[in-house]
């Protein structure tokens, strides 16, 4: 993994570091948590599924889950 920041494409705002990064079995990019605590939104689109937004352009990112690398640690 290159060190580095992941930005919105849309605002440019700052939203996960790499440090924050971890392999997943998904094709996406999975983290840990966020660069600042205003980076994500996260809204209820049904019972128990959270959707996640960037804070400033509100662009979707992907759902937030409860299957990271530790045991019932949240991913990005």
């Amino acid at each position: 993994l290159s060190p580095g920041i992941y930005v919105c494409s849309k605002c440019g705002y700052e939203l996960f570091s790499s440090g924050a990064k971890y392999q997943h079995s998904s094709p996406w990019p999975a983290f840990t948590e966020t660069l600042h605590a205003d980076s994500v939104a996260k809204y209820e689109e049904r019972p128990g599924a959270l959707k996640v937004l960037t804070k400033t352009s509100r662009s979707v990112l992907h759902e937030f889950l409860n299957d990271g690398p530790k045991r019932g640690q949240s991913r990005f």
